[in-house]
């Protein structure tokens, strides 16, 4: 199956809220300029960004009504005032008209963006429209409970050359009492009436993340979520639906979001039996509850959302510049990620200082620009049993501290990096047993341990000062320049016993707040450092966290084979920029497979190169290859970072090929990489037709892994290498060949 895209970027900015959301944005050729209008005669919002068009209304129960939302619209296009839905039999027309965020309550029957209940026992919220204003091209529209005073505030933030809409609430408690918020959401983003649509998602576990998953929407209701304290693998919080007909990467509409969310959450896809769907998305309303004083306010995290006019390709291209342009620290012109070394897979736990010395002269010679040691430098960190938490240290391996080591990597042209595992602690460490009741626990009850160990309750205020305490002092004390934040377990017991009984579960909210203010500190008070968000893989990669990290850890599993199907998955919603690929052993731990070096070092060039594998078993011959590699990833890591991907042909559905091919912002450069499992009956590896080029500009082609076949031209137009197309010289078992485009005009 061939599937091809060609849609073209720009940039943008956004702003971001450090306690519970995130920014972003992204790129189409844009036609107008982005506005937001209010029509007072009508009472119809209209919303015009990049190709696509928002449109809402007040509706005679002043509630507030989705109107339109797809493919941007003639400005003269005429929108009739909001009208809510009539019922039917049972059900009545709160439940039936789409609203963008609807209490539960006067009768509501789907699925709430917001569930309150009060001290005296009432849960009945019905919201009604107050005001709004424009604030450029933003739009805050509030509502106010019919009787009490309970105000909500909905925030719509158009990104201006992508079109994606940044959508979220906030809940003011202006009652005389504290009242409990048991399920919230950013909002709701309801699409036209339709029996044809199918959902897209991703799910996964451990060294099996990113695997997209399709299916028919019909009437009821479908939840992806993570109920684990964080994002999770077995769901992650993106989703995309498009119609069924649609069977290209490149054709056909596509209305798609993500939550900016790390802790659990939850996204809700509906379909009424007037066909109408809604996807409602935020905090996960299973065992949630806040609780609101007096005076104080709840924001929601965001909730973005966009459409693509073609295809999922486009969508995932949207989705990529956002995060590059307004999203990533440092946008919209984040650092390119530099070719590191992980010293994990050669010394395990048994990490020393001359021995790490070696590993780095093996790295540099590599040309590796970043050496990052890994797990068991720390405490009386001698295995996975002990030592978490000690955070100091251990003098046994490292007598004159890290500054030896370090002075040995920055004399080798490298920086330093290093990994921590801040929100955990084993039992057996000093900080556990001074402070016991630092973890998440329900008192009397086991502490169930995951690989060992216990989660820190990162909601208390004393642990939040302790974990931002010590890896400050780590990086004022060391000239690090990188942190692997690691985190290798679900949430149990979530109790929080050092706070009255209705603040407890306030800890799924709070917990997460603090991580990210943690970051968000860190990155102000040592500006230079970047952070790497893992999670046993792939458990914590979101638009929340990536607000603060420069670059996530995908999955555990890198059997270069596999992490074909892993990295295909992970870039529907997020950008290869940012997605860590490492050259590790063969075979692998994960299947015993052997692949070639050349193969291993093709399938991690797709992403952000890293190399993980021991380096002290491998021959002279493969450090001279691995060497050209490296060199060959320096010359074309702007485009595979921050270019504009096309799948050309999916490893999905157990295919036996996989191409991908990603064209520079500048169009003078386009990368493709083809891989092949097995040939059979001297069949020939598909034709590559590529996208995204300039069809009038002639093009060199050069293969620098593998062979083109023998008629393909040296020089051709960007119309040749798209329509007639070019093939490979690729029979075998697990094969790869890797090419480029040069624009010569």
């Amino acid at each position: 199956m061939k599937d091809r895209s060609k849609t073209k970027w720009g940039l943008i900015a956004c702003a971001f809220l450090v306690s519970t959301g995130l920014c972003a944005s992204t790129v189409v050729a844009q036609t107008a300029p982005a506005t937001t209008q209010y029509d007072a005669s009508s009472r119809v919002f209209r919303i015009d960004a990049a190709d696509s068009t928002y449109v809402l209304g007040i509706n005679e129960n002043g509630q507030l009504q989705t109107l339109y939302w797809g493919k941007r619209l003639s400005a003269n296009d005429p929108f009739p005032a909001a009208k809510a839905t009539s019922g039917g039999g049972f059900d009545l027309s709160t439940s039936n008209t789409p609203q963008e965020f609807v209490s539960w309550g006067g009768g509501l029957t789907v699925e709430p963006d917001l569930k309150i209940t009060f001290p005296d026992g009432n849960r009945d919220v019905v919201l009604k429209y107050v005001s709004h204003h424009i604030d450029g091209n933003t739009l805050s529209v509030i509502m106010k409970d019919i009787s009490r005073e309970v105000y909500v505030t909905l925030e719509y933030q158009p990104d201006a050359e992508t079109g994606i809409l940044r959508r979220s609430a906030t809940i003011e408690n202006r009652t005389d009492a504290p009242f409990t918020i048991e399920q919230v959401a950013a909002g709701t983003w309801n699409l036209p009436h339709g029996t044809d649509y199918r959902l897209r998602y991703l799910t996964g576990g451990w060294a099996a993340e990113w695997n997209l998953q399709e299916q028919s929407i019909h009437p009821g209701k479908t939840i992806l979520e993570s109920r684990r304290g964080t994002t999770g693998a077995q769901n992650n919080p993106w989703f995309a639906i498009d119609h069924n007909v649609s069977t290209d990467q490149d054709e056909g509409s596509v209305w798609f979001g993500a939550l900016g969310w790390s802790g659990s959450w939850q996204i809700a896809i509906e379909q009424d039996m007037k066909q109408q769907v809604r996807v409602t998305g935020g905090p996960n309303a299973f065992d949630f509850g806040y609780l609101l004083k007096k005076g104080e306010k709840f924001t929601t995290p965001y909730f973005y959302g966009g459409y693509s006019a073609h295809g999922i390709g486009g969508a995932s291209r949207l989705l990529h510049r956002f995060e590059i342009d307004s999203l990533l620290p440092h946008h919209p012109t984040p650092k390119l990620r530099p070719v590191l070394y992980n010293s994990w897979e050669a010394t395990g736990f048994d990490v020393n200082e001359p021995g790490q010395m070696a590993l780095a002269e093996k790295a540099a010679n590599l040309g590796v620009e970043r050496f990052v040691m890994d797990d068991g430098w720390f405490g009386g960190r001698k295995n996975d049993h002990a030592g978490l938490g000690d955070w100091y240290v251990n003098p046994q391996k490292f007598p004159h501290g890290l500054k030896p080591l370090i002075d040995k990597v920055h004399s080798l042209n490298m920086d330093f990096g290093l990994w921590v595992e801040p929100e955990m602690v084993n039992p057996d460490s000093d900080l556990y047993r001074k402070h016991p009741d630092w973890v998440l626990n329900f008192p009397g009850r086991p502490r169930t341990e995951g690989r060992n160990q216990l989660v820190l309750n990162l909601a208390r205020p004393d642990v939040r000062a302790y974990v931002y305490g010590f890896l400050d002092k780590l990086l004022k004390e060391n000239d690090i320049s990188f942190l692997k934040w690691d985190y290798n377990r679900n949430w149990s017991e979530p109790g929080w016993p050092a706070v009255p009984q209705d603040q407890e579960k306030n800890v799924y909210v709070d917990f997460t707040r603090n991580f990210y203010s943690i970051l968000a500190e860190l990155r102000q008070n040592h500006p230079n450092v970047e952070i790497e968000s893992c999670s046993g893989g792939g458990s914590r990669v979101d638009l929340g966290v990536m607000q603060y990290t420069d670059e996530v850890w995908p999955s555990d599993n890198t059997d270069a084979y596999d992490r074909l199907q892993i990295q295909n998955g992970f870039s529907y919603p997020y950008t290869p920029g940012v997605m860590m690929a490492w050259v590790t052993e063969s075979p692998t731990w994960v299947n015993n497979r052997t692949l070639s070096l050349e193969y291993r070092f093709l399938s991690s060039m797709q992403g952000s190169l890293g190399i993980g594998a021991n380096l002290n078993k491998w021959t002279p011959e493969e450090l001279t290859k691995a060497t050209q590699m490296v060199a060959q990833y320096k010359s074309i890591r702007e485009t595979v970072q921050r270019g504009e991907l096309y799948r050309l042909i999916t490893p999905e559905n157990n295919s036996e090929q996989s191409v991908t091919e990603t064209v520079s912002r500048d169009g003078k450069q386009a990368v493709t990489f083809a891989f092949l499992h097995s040939s059979t009956e001297y069949s020939s590896f598909p034709r590559i037709f590529l996208r995204g080029l300039d069809e009038n500009a002639m093009y060199s082609a050069h293969a620098f892994a593998g062979k083109l076949a023998g008629d393909t031209p040296a020089q051709a137009s960007g119309a040749y290498w798209m329509h007639h197309g070019l093939d490979l010289d690729l029979r075998g078992d697990f094969q790869a060949a890797a090419f480029t485009l040069t624009r010569s005009n």
